[in-house]
C-alpha cells in the first residue's frame, strides 16, 4: 500500500519534535543529576575531613585541566568555579596538563579566573603549552612540578603550522602580556612565548631567545625568572606549601555528560553530525519509506543539540528555531509558496544551529560545508533511487500502448496521390470516398462541395489532407 505524503510528513515532524524536546529534557535531567552527584560528593568529603585536627570551615577545590582547551572545558570550569564560590572555598587549584587548544576559549577561561572571588593556584603537572600557558598566567600563583614545562604559546592553525598573520600574532601576544602584567609577572617573557618575532635576553638564565624561536621554560627556569612561585611534586605538596593542609579537599571532575558534551562540541564532530543530519533527513524526504536515513538524521541533530545544551550554550529557543526551520523546508516541497517558505526555513534552521553553538561563525561555516557535501551525497542517492523519488509523483509516466489494450489509429501513407470524391461537404473536414472506401479527411483550408473530385495531397499520421481537382 502506498503511504500518503501527508502521513509521512506528520510522522517525520512528530519524530523530529520529540527528538528535539527529548534532547532538552534528557540533557536537563543529566545535568541536574550531575549537579546533585557533585554536591553529594562534596558533602561526603567535607564530612570525612571535619574530624581532622585544626580543620577550618572552608575548602580547597582541585579542578583538573587534562584535555584540549575547547568549549566543553569552559562550561566545566564555569560549573567548578560556581560550586567553589557557593561553598565559600578558600582556594581553587587548577591541575594543568594540556598541549593547548582554542585561543578564544582560553580567553574566556582567563576571564573566568580573573573574575573569580576564590583565588586560583595553577599547578602545572606536566605541560602548560600554548593556551594552557595563558590559563596559568591568569592564576594568582603558579606551582610547577619538577620536569614540567610552560610556554610555546604561539598561535597555530588546524594543521599545527605557525600563524604568521601580524594582526593575529599581535592580538595574542597582547593578551599574553596583559595576563602577565595583571599578576605582576614580566610581560616581555609572556610576549616571547607567543611571538616568534620577539628577541629577549634572559639574564637570570644566561641565555637569549632569538627571533624565529618560541620561548619555552622548564620548571626550574620558570622559578628563576619568577614565572613559577614554587616547585612541588604533587597537589598535596602544593596545598601544604599554601598552608592549607588542614582544609577539606574537594575534587571536581567532569561528569559523564560533560565528557560526552566536550566531545560532541568539537568542530570536527559537529561537522560530521551536520552532514549526517542534513543528508539523512533529505534522503528520507526524497526517497519513500521512513527508515534508516531519517533515524540517523534525527539522532545526529539530537546529539548536536544535546552536546550544546549540556555544555550550556543552547536553550530551548534554539531547538524551537531549528524544528520550525525543518518544518518550513518540508512544507516548501508540498505547498507552492514561490520560495518564501524555503527561505524562511533556511533562515530559521541556520538560526537554530548558530544560536545553539559556542562559536556562531564556526558553526555556520561547518553547517555550510556540511550542506554542500550532503547535497552531493543526496544527489548520488537520488540518482540511484530515481524511480522511487518523491519527484515521480509530479511526472506523468502512463503510456497508452498496445500491450495495455489500447488501439491506435492506422497511419495510411499509401493514400497520398490517390483520387476520390467528396461524399460530404468539406468545411474543411468531412468524408471522402476512394475506391468505395469512406475516409475522414480535411482540406488544405478551402471548402469543397460534395460530389467534387479530390486528390490526397499528403498524409500526416492518421490525418488525410485533400484538395479539389480543377475541371
Amino acid at each position: 500500500m502506498r503511504r500518503l505524503p501527508a502521513a509521512r510528513l506528520v510522522l517525520l515532524m512528530a519524530a523530529l519534535w520529540m527528538t528535539a524536546a527529548g534532547t532538552g529534557a534528557l540533557a536537563s535531567g543529566v545535568w541536574a543529576a550531575a549537579d546533585a552527584e557533585a554536591v553529594v560528593g562534596a558533602a561526603d568529603k567535607a564530612d570525612n575531613g571535619s574530624g581532622a585536627e585544626g580543620t577550618a570551615g572552608t575548602a580547597v577545590y582541585v579542578v583538573p585541566i587534562r584535555q584540549t582547551v575547547e568549549s566543553g572545558l569552559r562550561s566545566f570550569l564555569e560549573r567548578a568555579y560556581r560550586e567553589a564560590e557557593e561553598a565559600d572555598a578558600e582556594r581553587i587549584v587548577l591541575v594543568i596538563n594540556t598541549l593547548g587548544g582554542r585561543v578564544d576559549t582560553a580567553g574566556d577561561i582567563g576571564e573566568l579566573i580573573r573574575g573569580s572571588k576564590v583565588p586560583t593556584v595553577a599547578f602545572v603537572e606536566g605541560k602548560a603549552i600554548s593556551a594552557g600557558t595563558y590559563i596559568a598566567l591568569n592564576a594568582e600563583t603558579i606551582v610547577m612540578q619538577p620536569g614540567s614545562t610552560i610556554g610555546a604559546a604561539a598561535v597555530v592553525d588546524g594543521s599545527g603550522e605557525l600563524v604568521d598573520n601580524p594582526k593575529t600574532v599581535s592580538y595574542w601576544a597582547g593578551e599574553m602580556r596583559k595576563a602577565a602584567e595583571f599578576r605582576g609577572r614580566d610581560p616581555d617573557v609572556a610576549i616571547a612565548m607567543a611571538d616568534p618575532g620577539q628577541r629577549i635576553e634572559l639574564e637570570k638564565l644566561d641565555t637569549t631567545k632569538e627571533r624565529g624561536e618560541i620561548l619555552t621554560l622548564t620548571a626550574s627556569e620558570a622559578q628563576k625568572i619568577g614565572y613559577a612561585d614554587y616547585l612541588a611534586a604533587t597537589v598535596e605538596e602544593t596545598i601544604a606549601w599554601l598552608g592549607l593542609e588542614n582544609r577539606t579537599t574537594v575534587e571536581i571532575d567532569p561528569t559523564v555528560s560533560e565528557r560526552i558534551a566536550g566531545w560532541l562540541t568539537k568542530p570536527e564532530v559537529m561537522f560530521i553530525l551536520f552532514l549526517l543530519g542534513i543528508a539523512g533527513l533529505a534522503i528520507e524526504l526524497l526517497v519513500p519509506g521512513f527508515g534508516v536515513p531519517g533515524i540517523v538524521g534525527l539522532i545526529a541533530f539530537g546529539l548536536y543539540f544535546f552536546g550544546q545544551y549540556v555544555a550550556g550554550f543552547a536553550g530551548m529557543e534554539s531547538i524551537v528555531l531549528f524544528v520550525a526551520g525543518v518544518a518550513l523546508l518540508i512544507l516548501e516541497l508540498f505547498v507552492p509558496s514561490f520560495g518564501i517558505l524555503g527561505i524562511l526555513g533556511v533562515v530559521s534552521l541556520v538560526g537554530g544551529v548558530a544560536t545553539a553553538a559556542y562559536d556562531t561563525g564556526s558553526a555556520v561555516q561547518s553547517l555550510t560545508f556540511a550542506f554542500v557535501l550532503a547535497a552531493i551525497v543526496v544527489a548520488v542517492v537520488a540518482y540511484v533511487f530515481r524511480r522511487r523519488g518523491i519527484w515521480n509523483k509530479f511526472i506523468l509516466r502512463d503510456r497508452l500502448t498496445t500491450e495495455e489494450g489500447y488501439v491506435s489509429g492506422d497511419s495510411r501513407p499509401m493514400l497520398a496521390g490517390r483520387q476520390g470524391v467528396a461524399v460530404t461537404t468539406l468545411r474543411p473536414a468531412g468524408t471522402i470516398e476512394i475506391d468505395g472506401e469512406r475516409i475522414d479527411a480535411v482540406t488544405e483550408g478551402t471548402f469543397i462541395m460534395s460530389g467534387r473530385p479530390v486528390i490526397v495531397s499528403k498524409v500526416e499520421g492518421t490525418r488525410v489532407v485533400v484538395r479539389e481537382i480543377a475541371d
